[in-house]
């Protein structure tokens, strides 16, 4: 049965997406299978692996309001990685869950259907603690939360963290933390030290020995519609996300 992983920090500009495309693409090239859930209105994890949102017939919009997964799940062209996508009618989907049943677990229910077929599902989340990231950390077993090595580093760190205690306390008893990832790495910088050190503080066991490093690379690949594995092998980013996704199966199969 997969694992079900939510990416998620509410602050913006952290390497969600990017990780969330990554990542993914990383663990499918090592034999798992792989479903991403792109659940962030602005769709930018379904540009990343070259799907026109335009073209698509049904996102996961239409997962939050009872279509099956698996008439929505999209082949990639990527190995061992399937796609539900986003789109902007994702947008308005907040204000149409609200007045609904069980709005907070409208995504697991639907995911549960599919989740034997796969080893690992990745959902990214919208950069915001509202009724999508709620359904996320909801359906998800552990949370892997991005953190970029900058000055503001930890801000509303310990808002996500009071989020995680209560949905922990009311819907998702078994959410656990994953991981922290350290983005935007420069080990040369002192201000990055200083940052890995106070996430060390805050998650003294929890951050993953693999960084993401600033890399030029990992902006381009995107707007070519391919993770960076696909895009530039050689380059450092592709070797940190393959080092990050050998990180999480060995973990996994340590705890199994």
């Amino acid at each position: 049965m997969g694992k079900i992983i939510a990416i998620a920090n509410q602050k913006g500009g952290v390497g969600k997406t990017t990780t969330a495309v990554n990542l993914s693409a990383a663990v499918g090239a090592k034999g798992k299978r792989v479903l991403l859930v792109d659940s962030d209105p602005q769709g930018n994890t379904t540009g990343g692996l070259g799907v026109d949102k335009r073209a698509m017939q049904a996102s996961v919009y239409n997962l939050l309001l009872g279509k099956p997964a698996a008439e929505i799940i999209a082949r990639t062209q990527f190995e061992g990685l399937d796609l539900i996508p986003s789109g902007m009618e994702l947008a308005g989907a907040e204000l149409e869950l609200a007045n609904l049943d069980r709005r907070e677990s409208r995504l697991k229910t639907e995911l549960s259907a599919v989740r034997q077929n796969y080893d690992y599902i990745f959902i990214d989340c919208p950069p915001s603690l509202g009724l999508i990231t709620l359904n996320a950390l909801t359906a998800a077993d552990t949370l892997l939360v991005p953190i970029q090595c900058e000055y503001f580093a930890l801000e509303g760190l310990s808002q996500l963290m009071t989020t995680v205690r209560q949905i922990k306390r009311l819907y998702n008893p078994q959410l656990e933390i994953e991981g922290v990832l350290l983005t935007m790495f420069d080990g040369r910088l002192n201000l990055t030290q200083q940052v890995v050190r106070e996430v060390k503080k805050f998650f003294p066991k929890q951050v993953f020995g693999a960084a993401i490093p600033r890399s030029v690379r990992l902006s381009e690949a995107p707007s070519f519609g391919l993770p960076i594995l696909y895009y530039d092998r050689g380059s450092k980013g592709a070797a940190s996300y393959n080092d990050l996704a050998g990180e999480l199966i060995k973990k996994q199969r340590v705890t199994h």
